[in-house]
């Protein structure tokens, strides 16, 4: 099983980001998936899970400027960013749980994306 992320970089407070992890190995549609985060000097933080039915979930620190889809005929999953502030900056991780609705045990991970948003 293979996560791969992409999409991160640099933003300025107020601008996009999108975040993309390509699996191979797994289908992500049987699994939930998530995004995690790590700030420097912080514990990893889950900010969205999407189940494989059933509605997305979202920390509140994220909630109504990100959201998590997910393309079943392209095996990946996204991370669209909106209005990102200086907090959001951190490493992005991709993650799989064969517990497709409890979203828990997190049994698969990507290597990361940096995200940096500065002015």
């Amino acid at each position: 099983v293979q996560l791969v992320e992409s999409g991160g970089g640099s933003a300025q407070p107020g601008g996009s980001l999108r975040l993309s992890c390509a699996a191979s190995g797994l289908t992500v549609s049987a699994y939930c998936m998530a995004w995690f985060r790590q700030a420097a000097g912080k514990e990893r933080e889950r900010v969205a899970h999407m189940p494989s039915t059933g509605n997305s979930w979202y920390s509140d620190s994220v909630k109504g400027r990100f959201t998590i889809s997910r393309d079943n005929a392209n095996n990946s999953m996204y991370l669209q960013m909106n209005s990102v502030k200086p907090e959001d900056t951190g490493m992005y991780y991709c993650a799989a749980s064969p517990l497709r609705w409890l979203c828990s045990e997190w049994t698969y991970w990507g290597q990361g994306t940096q995200v940096t948003v500065s002015s």
